[in-house]
């Protein structure tokens, strides 16, 4: 839809979003305005002129490069007088009183007043807190479900003091919420929220611009309708032609010149432009139908956007969520499914049926990344073509000539993925170094290590060998950052991939001692000293992984009995399922127990988890797992810093304390995780779920490294597993999962802030609320399902329940249930 013209130009109810904007302004007083343009800026100043028309007096500054949201303002600053000024969007629809936040922002003294608004999904906005009195406490710029602490957002309307402008560079690219309002409050500066109780709707995404479209028509947002409103909620613009046989069913707009003919039907929510032709028989039911389209007979139009000048021949379906950009010509009895993308000045042939986009389907997923990467069925969700787009959105991220590292499992789809990868980024002009299957610590290792910029990892699904994972990582090995899962995404989206020219296709090589290099490094950096002196027995279960392809030349070099299972490599099944896991743990159990080996120790399928078995054959839970190795490596630092998630019980910080390291508390993000991990002062770190990272190695989840890392330890203490687990206190520790509508996730997160008023809390992730006793409960909403997570910590079991109890009940309330 913006491909061919910038976003306010986009039109709402026959005008620009910019137009109702302008409008908006003017009624409340504000004539003089500078318009900052940049994409196709000619566009605008052609459409608006110099104001006249609005009875407003424009300007425009020009932006050569994109200057941010506070840049492009500074870069006015010759335009504005030396007095209070007012910010807004030019492509979100609103009526917010602007009148009265101007009221709010003199009465309060501000040097800044933000315009806020509560909505559903915070994701996409910035989050501002405020105290009582409005003056704002904290932001957080486009936050992940685990950040969201409240539903109250940035809306971009600003009202400001000149003197605003003076901490702004000339020329540079400087946001307001990211750059200078941080600055401003870190300096004590009176910065202050207006919650608005007005209607705003940032029009960022088809679905959204439909929404503008329905909630003008139902009256939920105050903006002028240059129609006549016929009947209840049937909106006629002046020179329409309507025959008295057609059928309407408003609430509906017809523009300007428009023709609807007999027999034709135009249901709820439908938005006809200037021009439009609409023939007998046609059925438009919530379809934004722009300037000059021709509907022809029969066609039916749902839930849909139509470009302007584009022509729908006799009966073309166009389905939910399809957008045809300007200028198409649809021919007879074609069929657009839902969701696909037809971008302008296409021709789709008499009878076609498009399932995908002009050339690829488009995403079909609420979230292209979820906890594992890029998940889905093999040859359903994960398909070749669908690999091909991914490594090829990756690869328009990454400047031409680089280099990215790729491996696999031992899973037949994953080679199959792995090829399609390779031959996308090779036609983007990215470099391939492929490890083939090697287990996930390796690639790690050597996407940190080589000359790469990233690395690309195919798994099978833990659990589901139906499914498979695509893992993207960045320059040191850790899984990218939800930053750069946005960036990945939204190329991802629009579709607009690279290509090499002839000359530029890249290279793929094979590293040739891969397995070498990286059990080098490990034996140089992890300290072993004292296990060829224990005379110590292990047991060690491959499960049938890529660990199996590294064990032999490490435990070769490190002087320790091993008697090993399931070493080799199972394309037949490379993931397991919970009941074999169960099994296989109960079998390595036996074989510790039977051949009194210090301990045993289970790989996950790509060698980066691990789960424990003691001395004794007992099974340690990965959250005692978590503290045994804590206790070991702290014992022996006596001093530096570890680094767990919010989730891990405060026992940890108990072990901590005792042995003289301080703990870190990080989100639950992996990402953070290994952000924190690459600190130099950083001991240990691992995130309660088998995954653990030796910092001294490298800083991302690694089961061979701290396997190595086990061995000293255990060795140097002469203490089993068991003595150490018996020496830490037991965890108090609950948990328990609400189901949560994501339209009501902001407002869940808001109620258990207002909730916890009288409490200490953290909002490291979610909203951790603290009793003065240090009993603590955590809230924190999923960020790929329609669920919240609740863990609570106390002394007893009971109070941890009585706990989880009450903000079970806090969450179900304000999510309606």
């Amino acid at each position: 839809m913006t491909a061919n013209q910038p976003k306010p130009l986009l039109p709402v109810i026959n005008r620009p979003i910019m137009e109702h904007v302008l409008r908006l302004l003017k009624r409340h007083g504000f004539t003089e305005t500078v318009v900052t343009v940049q994409f196709l800026a000619a566009l605008v100043r052609n459409y608006f002129g110099d104001g006249d028309e609005l009875g407003m007096s424009l300007y425009y500054a020009t932006e050569d490069t994109p200057l941010g949201t506070a840049g492009s303002v500074k870069n006015a600053a010759d335009k504005l007088r030396d007095e209070r000024f007012l910010v807004i969007s030019g492509d979100a629809l609103t009526d917010i009183d602007l009148t009265d936040m101007v009221r709010f922002h003199r009465e309060n003294g501000a040097m800044v007043t933000i315009g806020l608004k509560r909505v559903p999904n915070p994701l996409e906005f910035g989050i501002v807190i405020v105290d009582d009195q409005g003056r704002v406490e904290r932001f957080l710029e486009k936050p992940t479900w685990g950040q969201v602490f409240s539903d109250t957002v940035n809306t971009g309307i600003y009202v400001m003091e000149p003197e605003v402008l003076d901490e702004i560079a000339v020329g540079e690219s400087v946001d307001w919420s990211g750059d200078v309002f941080p600055k401003l409050l870190e300096r004590g500066a009176p910065l202050y929220g207006y919650v608005a109780e007005g209607y705003w709707e940032d029009v960022g995404t088809h679905e959204s611009y439909l929404k503008a479209q329905a909630d003008v028509l139902s009256g939920r947002v105050k903006v002028d309708i240059d129609a006549f409103e016929v009947s209840p909620g049937i909106w006629v613009a002046e020179g329409a032609s309507v025959d008295a046989d057609a059928i309407l069913k408003g609430p509906l707009y017809i523009g300007d010149y428009a023709k609807v003919e007999a027999g034709a039907e135009l249901r709820e929510y439908s938005v006809l432009g200037s021009n439009a032709v609409v023939r007998e028989g046609a059925f438009l039911h919530r379809a934004a139908v722009h300037d000059n389209v021709y509907v022809g007979p029969s066609t039916h139009l749902r839930g849909c956007v139509i470009g302007k000048n584009t022509d729908l021949m006799t009966g073309a379906r166009v389905e939910e969520g399809a957008v045809v950009g300007d200028e198409c010509i649809i021919e007879a009895e074609a069929y657009i499914s839902s969701g696909v993308k037809i971008y302008p000045f296409k021709t789709i042939e008499a009878g076609a049926v498009i399932n995908n986009s002009v050339i690829w389907e488009p995403r079909g997923q609420r979230n292209l990344f979820g906890p594992r990467g890029v998940s889905g069925l093999v040859n359903v969700e994960i398909t070749p073509e669908l690999c091909v787009r991914l490594a090829s959105a990756y690869a328009t991220t990454l400047k031409k000539g680089a280099s990215v590292i790729t491996s696999r499992d031992s899973s037949r789809a994953a080679r199959a993925f792995k090829r399609a990868v390779i031959s996308a980024l090779n036609a983007s002009a990215i470099n391939v170094l492929d490890l083939e299957a090697a287990a996930l610590p390796v690639a790690r290792f050597h996407t940190a290590r080589e000359k790469a910029v990233g690395g690309i990892a195919l798994r099978t699904t833990p659990g589901d060998p139906q499914s498979v994972d695509i893992v993207f990582m960045d320059e040191h090995g850790a899984d990218l950052s939800p930053a750069a899962q946005r960036k990945l995404d939204r190329v991802f989206a629009r579709q607009e991939f690279r290509r090499a020219f002839p000359g530029e296709i890249a290279e793929l090589s094979f590293p040739a001692r891969a397995v070498e290099d990286y059990t080098h490094e490990l034996l140089r950096c992890v300290d072993i000293t004292g296990v060829r002196d224990a005379d110590m027995k292990v047991v060690v279960d491959c499960a049938g992984g890529t660990s199996s392809l590294v064990l032999p030349s490490l435990l070769g070099r490190v002087g320790v009995d091993v008697l090993t299972v399931n070493n080799r490599l199972d394309d037949a099944s490379p993931t397991e399922t919970f009941a074999e896991r169960r099994r296989d743990l109960q079998r390595l159990a036996e074989l510790v127990s039977s051949s009194r080996a210090a301990f045993g120790v289970r790989f996950d399928p790509v060698g980066e988890r691990v789960a424990l078995v003691d001395e004794m054959g007992q099974l340690i839970s990965e959250e005692r797992a978590l503290l045994v190795v804590l206790d070991l490596v702290a014992a022996e630092r006596r001093g530096g810093r570890v680094a767990l998630p919010v989730t891990t019980t405060r026992v940890a910080e108990q072990v901590c304390r005792f042995h003289g390291v301080q703990a870190e508390w990080t989100s639950t993000a992996i990402d953070a995780l290994t952000a924190a991990a690459r600190r130099p002062e950083m001991v240990f770190a691992a995130d309660g779920r088998g995954g653990f990272i030796v910092p001294e190695f490298g800083p991302t989840v690694d089961g061979l490294a701290v396997f190595l890392r086990l061995l000293g330890l255990v060795a140097r203490t002469r203490l089993s597993l068991s003595q150490i687990d018996a020496r830490i206190p037991e965890a108090k520790l609950l948990r328990r999962t609400v189901p949560t509508p994501w339209a009501a996730k902001g407002a869940v997160m808001r109620s258990v802030i207002e909730a916890a008023e009288h409490h200490r809390i953290d909002t490291t992730d979610g909203v951790r609320v603290v009793a003065e006793d240090g009993s603590w409960a955590l809230v924190l909403p999923d960020p790929a399902e329609a669920v919240t997570h609740l863990w609570a910590e106390g002394s007893d079991v009971d109070s941890a329940q009585v706990m989880i109890e009450h903000w079970a009940r806090v969450v179900e309330e304000a999510a309606g249930g």
